[in-house]
């Protein structure tokens, strides 16, 4: 009668020890691994990526939805493939590079097998799905431009590779993530975080409904919605002014640092970038060497900037006190320097020149003195140098500025180091470097750069740095952005060159582009352009620099203009200067005559002339 019970009690207690067992390991444990269920398939659930707005609330990009074909390899059956090409549209070889290159990522995990079918194509798939083992289709969003402007700012979404995977586990085999422009600097912001779903197959491989009843799913978490600094009207405008024409406009707020236009010219419709053909189209933009539609020229050209940069000359000799603003000089029409007796031409027209003229009459011989004496007051040429160096630098120059996109180029700005490696056996003095007084030289400038000391000057000492992201209930910008930085020169020295940009717009070199009611201070510039044909050093037609800030008091835009061959500065880039200050500022554009000649005029011509393999070589 004991060993009755007994054995049925062991009999029980066994049996209970197995529920209790896997009631824990599907209820309370995670050591069911559902991962490697063979009656389980794993699907993310794609957030929405975050929308992007310009600074006046404008929609510049939203989401569209779209397709992918998804692959497990180890599912995959004997099938019809010759149909699925058919209904997809692709080759047989293509076929099977795909399903070969998602075996070599995971056999059993999902990747994307073809990616963003339309919704025609969705259609024509989705009821013949059930023929082919091992795919399924996956709903996602990807980007749908608003706009036909901006390409270089917003950037654009492609497949993710091997490299990133490896580096963070976040992206799978056919992920979409930011590959430039604001979509690459703000990816962690932009792309949410993914949800995961797990759903039963039965032995027929059919979906029969979510494991546990979703147990052990999350949900998508959607992407935050960016605000940036930019004026896309504002933006647009100036596309359209460099339309047939090349270089690049940078606008900045003085008073942020916020980004107010980035034109780089010539440009492309962001939608190109989107879909299936988008892979195809970048590679068209791509292999444009010359043109180069995806070189970011606000950014990444760098140039001697020429006259404008005499203002910075200018403020250096007032800080080093080699000059005031009273102080005459008189011009002979060139500057004789050296042993030899060189001559530095100027056409400034002669005469008595103070500070002030000088910047309104863009005086070579002016500038060049007054760099002579700034190098000269120190007892080394090269210890000269370097005091003219660092201060140059405070403005920003001959480095990254540390704005939010991921591109750019630190210029150059020498210093004594420089040339003591240049001239090893020779003595080398001011007047062997006297270009860098009127902004040639070996000096090297981006368009941004430019536009950002044009900024520290209409602050009178100080500058932020350029940045896109303005904040929103959603994020925060970064400290650094919301910082000012101060020059090496002191507030008082900007006032005489303040005063002369602003003569150079009543009664200087661009006095015919003054805009009704707005009092503008300005500095025009041509930089000498050369390049090398069948190794022959040859010049080329100067290009159009412009560089300005308004209005005159409490300033509210500073932009810099940078026209390849444009000839001199006033032409072509002082007047797309003086148009976009005029629809910043006033909404519109009064200045009709002056915006329907640089709408029309095409420098396609002067693009035309033979070059080594490149559109631009600068002071080579």
């Amino acid at each position: 009668m004991i060993r009755k019970y007994l054995l049925g009690g062991l009999v029980v207690g066994i049996g209970l020890i197995f529920i209790g067992k896997l009631f824990m390991l599907q209820i309370y444990t995670e050591q069911y691994d559902i991962e490697n269920d063979n009656a389980v398939r794993k699907e993310f659930i794609y957030p929405k990526r975050g929308y992007i707005f310009d600074r006046n609330n404008t929609l510049l990009v939203a989401n569209e939805a779209s397709y992918d074909v998804m692959v497990i390899p180890r599912e995959v059956k004997a099938m019809d493939t010759l149909e699925f090409c058919k209904v997809l549209a692709i080759e047989l070889e293509k076929f099977k590079s795909s399903l070969e290159k998602a075996n070599r990522y995971s056999p059993r995990l999902p990747s994307v097998f073809v990616a963003q079918l339309a919704k025609k194509e969705y259609a024509m798939l989705a009821e013949k799905m059930h023929k082919f083992n091992g795919f399924y289709i996956q709903k996602r969003d990807v980007r749908d431009y608003k706009t036909d402007y901006a390409a270089n700012i917003l950037g654009f979404i492609a497949e993710v590779n091997n490299n990133t995977m490896a580096s963070d586990s976040y992206y799978n085999l056919g992920d979409l993530i930011g590959k430039q422009g604001v979509e690459k600097s703000y990816e962690d912001l932009l792309r949410g975080q993914k949800g995961v779903r797990y759903v039963q197959k039965d032995r027929f491989n059919r979906i029969i409904g979510s494991v546990k009843n979703g147990a052990y799913d999350t949900i998508p978490i959607p992407g935050k919605d960016l605000t940036l600094t930019i004026d896309i009207e504002l933006q647009a405008y100036g596309e359209q002014l460099m339309t047939k024409k090349r270089g690049g406009i940078v606008a900045l707020d003085p008073q942020s640092g916020e980004i107010l236009a980035l034109v780089s010219a010539p440009s492309y419709n962001p939608q190109l970038l989107v879909g299936r053909e988008r892979s195809t189209n970048y590679n068209l933009l791509n292999s444009d060497t010359i043109n180069r539609p995806l070189f970011d020229r606000g950014l990444l050209q760098m140039f001697p900037p020429g006259s404008p940069f005499k203002t910075l000359t200018g403020v250096l000799g007032l800080q080093e006190g080699v000059v005031n603003p009273t102080q005459i000089y008189t011009c002979n029409g060139s500057y004789i320097y050296g042993r030899n007796n060189r001559r530095m031409i100027c056409h400034c027209g002669g005469g008595k020149r103070n500070l002030i003229s000088a910047i309104a009459k863009s005086c070579n011989s002016y500038f060049a003195d007054v760099y002579r004496r700034s190098i000269e007051k120190y007892p080394s040429a090269s210890k000269g140098m370097d005091v003219w160096s660092n201060h140059l630098k405070s403005f920003g120059l001959g480095n990254f500025l540390g704005y939010d996109l991921p591109i750019g180029k630190r210029g150059l700005i020498p210093d004594g180091g420089y040339y003591d490696r240049r001239y090893p056996d020779f003595r080398w003095g001011a007047t062997t470097t006297l270009s860098n007084a009127i902004g040639q030289g070996e000096i090297l400038s981006t368009p941004i750069q430019m536009a950002n000391w044009t900024a520290a000057i209409a602050n009178k000492g100080f500058f932020f740095k350029p940045h896109l992201l303005k904040p929103n209930d959603n994020y925060e910008i970064d400290e650094d952005y919301v910082k000012p930085i101060n020059t090496s020169i002191e507030p008082q020295y900007f006032e005489p060159i303040i005063e002369g940009m602003s003569e150079v717009f009543t009664s200087g070199t661009a006095s015919f582009l003054n805009v009704p009611g707005i009092d503008i201070c300005g500095k025009t510039g041509t930089a000498e352009n050369y390049t090398k044909i069948n190794g022959k050093r040859v010049q080329l037609t100067d290009h159009s620099i412009f560089m300005a800030f308004a209005p005159k008091e409490d300033p509210k835009i500073a932009i810099a203009v940078f026209v390849e061959n444009g000839y001199y500065g006033a032409r072509w880039a002082g007047r797309i200067s003086s148009l976009m200050i005029e629809k910043y500022l006033k909404g519109e554009v009064t200045l009709k005559a002056m915006e329907a000649l640089v709408l029309s005029k095409s420098l396609e011509e002067e693009y035309q002339k033979p070059y080594s393999g490149k559109p631009f070589l600068i002071n080579q």
